[in-house]
């Protein structure tokens, strides 16, 4: 049994029982309507007991009697929402290829059904030029129940326009959209205020149910909105949203989405061990080394993503008529067949019951923070706070801050030749990239601090770009120690090794292009710190 994904383009608009149909025919590319198709659709909504789903904007259900029988999860998106669909199969029991979509947020929790929604619906198809579908119009009856405790019957009437598949991928598609929209309302719909049936058929039963534990803020409600706890609570949840939200982008292979669930994986690790002593060292460690392996093995799938796209995007800029097709071949296939391997060990862990277990203690330690003897006994009012908010953020921001000069200095020491051993180029590299490290945590400690009043505006944004100034040097090395391999590889078996030198010396100059904005780029952080102690007016 397979799934299937689309892409849904499409607004609402709630309607009275008894306003008319505008002529659909207004609409600048209708050319002709397909004649009226009235389904009786019926479907069960299934979500845990603490509706993971729902207030991730996540739905999960069975629907029967339309043309699209099956379970459907639709997922949110920039654009529209992401449709999967598998056939019906078994009446309760959701496709596990469409679970795995959601694994992070539904991990082992049981799903049960929450709402039933039946809908009597009219639909017409809109046709451009040559009998293209552009659009579909429904007018829908509703009728639902919401199984939860304080559930009711509802009833109601709205209108969708959805974009075909065909036409939300073309500049003419907004306008089709704003234009439909434009013509319904003038006709007395109004836009909906809930995004989907599934909203209005729960209303207020909604808050009848458990909060998910990344949500529950119970345990934080005796500290002041600015306080350090506070702060760095609100930091982690902001990361951990993000990698939930990356995970299914990484299982479907998404553009950039290794890259995203690796950062907020790094930046949940860096904000433990930087805030130490608010949060309980011993207690958060574990998590710490299971976020480091799970950065780690996203990191092998990345590294192998930069470097393909480099080497790819000279072989394709290249107009010199010197590249070696065997060699461009060799790169373009080993690249590509590196990084499918590491996806696969990626979704293979993803899978597995330790990814979801760092889930749920990532999701405990929300609920529940690990905070030092003094943090926790300032909450209970047992001890006064004798350090403003401010100064305590400052404190670690400041710790932070010293590792970046620590690593800098050592880096210069080495340059100079201050070592025993002679310099090579990877010697410098790899201090270089401690150098990267250490700013990289304290950019993200700057943005945690960013929260309380100490203005951290300018520290993040020189942080920011010192890392990608050291991040594409990075890049040329990690891309070279390739290339070196590929050359070595050649020369066992006689082949020309013409190309991977071009490709290397052009490495080289991008590197050094970086490595030039360096010195410039370091001191605009040590500046930019200097002021970062001041109280944002």
């Amino acid at each position: 049994m397979s799934s299937e994904i689309f892409l849904e383009v499409e607004s609402k608009f709630a309607v009275d029982d008894t306003t008319a149909v505008p002529d659909l025919m207004q609409l600048t590319a209708a050319e002709s309507l397909a004649d009226p198709v009235e389904r009786n659709l019926s479907a069960i909504y299934y979500d845990t007991p603490d509706l993971r789903l729902t207030l991730a904007k996540i739905t999960l259900r069975r629907r029967t009697g339309g043309n699209d029988d099956g379970w459907h999860i639709k997922l949110p998106g920039d654009i529209g929402r992401t449709e999967l669909h598998a056939p019906l199969g078994d009446a309760t029991t959701p496709p596990e290829e469409l679970l795995e979509a959601v694994r992070a947020i539904v991990r082992n929790e049981a799903l049960a059904p929450i709402a039933r929604v039946d809908n009597t619906r009219t639909e017409t198809l809109i046709l451009g030029a040559d009998g293209e579908v552009i659009a579909e119009f429904c007018d829908d009856r509703v009728t639902a129940q919401s199984f939860l405790p304080g559930g009711q019957e509802k009833s109601w009437r709205e209108w969708e326009v959805e974009l075909s598949p065909a036409v939300h991928e073309r500049l003419d598609g907004a306008a089709l959209l704003h234009e439909a929209t434009s013509l319904l309302l003038n006709q007395g719909a109004r836009v909906a205020e809930s995004p989907s049936k599934l909203t209005t058929a729960l209303g207020d039963s909604v808050n009848q149910a458990p909060l998910p534990p990344h949500m529950d803020t119970t345990s934080l409600e005796p500290f002041a909105s600015d306080s350090p706890v506070r702060v760095v609570m609100d930091a982690l949840r902001t990361q951990r949203n993000k990698l939930v939200v990356n995970d299914p982008k990484v299982r479907a292979d998404e553009p950039d989405s290794v890259h995203q669930m690796r950062v907020a994986t790094r930046e949940l690790r860096s904000l433990l061990a930087t805030f130490e002593g608010i949060l309980n060292a011993d207690q958060v460690r574990p998590l710490e080394a299971e976020l480091k392996l799970l950065a780690d093995l996203l990191g092998v799938a990345r590294d192998a993503e930069v470097v393909e796209d480099r080497l790819v995007t000279q072989l394709d800029a290249d107009t010199s008529g010197l590249i070696d097709d065997i060699a461009a071949t060799r790169i373009r296939d080993t690249m590509r067949r590196k990084y499918e391997r590491a996806h696969k060990h990626i979704v293979k862990a993803l899978n597995s019951p330790r990814y979801l277990q760092l889930l749920d203690d990532l999701d405990a330690t929300l609920a529940s923070p690990p905070l030092t003897a003094g943090i926790a006994d300032e909450a209970e009012g047992t001890e006064e706070a004798a350090v403003a908010p401010a100064d305590i953020l400052f404190e670690h921001l400041s710790e932070a801050y010293s590792k970046v000069l620590t690593r800098f200095e050592q880096a210069e020491q080495l340059q100079a030749g201050a070592g025993k051993e002679p310099l090579t180029w990877q010697d410098r590299a790899d201090a270089l990239h401690d150098v990267r490290k250490a700013v990289k945590k304290l950019r993200y400690c700057a943005v945690a601090a960013e929260a309380s009043e100490l203005d951290m505006k300018k520290l993040i944004k020189a942080c920011a770009k010192a890392q990608d100034v050291l991040g594409e040097y990075q890049d040329s090395v990690a891309t070279r120690q390739r290339l070196e391999k590929f050359t070595a590889r050649a020369r066992r078996h006689g082949e020309d090794t013409f190309t991977y030198g071009m490709l290397y010396q052009h490495e080289i100059e991008r590197g050094d292009k970086a490595l030039k904005k360096y010195p410039k780029a370091l001191a605009k952080v040590q500046k930019a710190f200097k002021k970062s102690g001041q109280r944002d007016d």
